[in-house]
């Protein structure tokens, strides 16, 4: 699973990585968090419509994970059964560290949530792609979403939270991702191969 900061590049390396796998003979399926299933694609539209700016923090917790549940039902527990390799873009980890960290909502609570809500919490692998501010800001070259408008402080916490948390749990590798596109990926690459031994 790839997460980080937004700008960090992780849907395009999910992609490459996703592509990757499949060269190697790997049966390998990918996913984006929120999206995906119907419903998914439905509650990303409303959680990041800039039109939607008084949404609580808690309100965004919980329609996170409501999209991760029917994603992980509809998508992800049929695919690991079908013995796939699944590449997420983004999973429990942004919600630790946007809502949890940087919201103030607190990250064991958004675990707590997770263990209630979710069969399988954490992926095998989470890859943090890490990125300073303003790298990450001169990548973004499109109209921000609600949650990239929330300004360098808060952005700056999201960071802090991810490096946090892949700090403090088991199964997370950390990537510098400001280099080429190339570089990262051979990076992320090497932190499978350390995965799959």
């Amino acid at each position: 699973m790839l997460d980080g900061p937004d700008g960090c590049g992780k849907s395009s390396q999910a992609r490459m990585l996703m592509d990757w796998l499949q060269s190697q003979g790997v049966p390998a399926v990918g996913f984006r968090d929120p999206g995906t299933t119907v419903i998914g694609e439905k509650i990303r539209e409303i959680l990041l419509s800039p039109a939607h700016e008084a949404m609580t923090t808690p309100a965004e917790v919980l329609l996170y994970m409501a999209a991760r549940v029917q994603l992980w039902t509809e998508k992800i527990q049929p695919a690991l059964r079908e013995g796939q390799c699944v590449v997420l873009d983004r999973w429990l980890s942004s919600t630790c560290a946007y809502q949890g960290y940087a919201g103030g909502f607190g990250m064991e609570n958004v675990i707590e949530i997770a263990q209630a809500a979710l069969e399988r919490v954490w992926p095998d692998l989470t890859i943090i792609l890490d990125i300073d501010l303003e790298t990450a800001a001169g990548r973004l070259k499109r109209d921000l979403d609600r949650m990239e408008r929330k300004g360098d402080g808060y952005h700056g916490r999201v960071r802090e939270g991810f490096l946090k948390l892949a700090d403090q749990r088991p199964g997370f590798a950390v990537v510098d991702a400001r280099g080429s596109i190339e570089a990262t990926q051979h990076q992320i690459r090497a932190a499978v191969q350390r995965q799959l031994g």
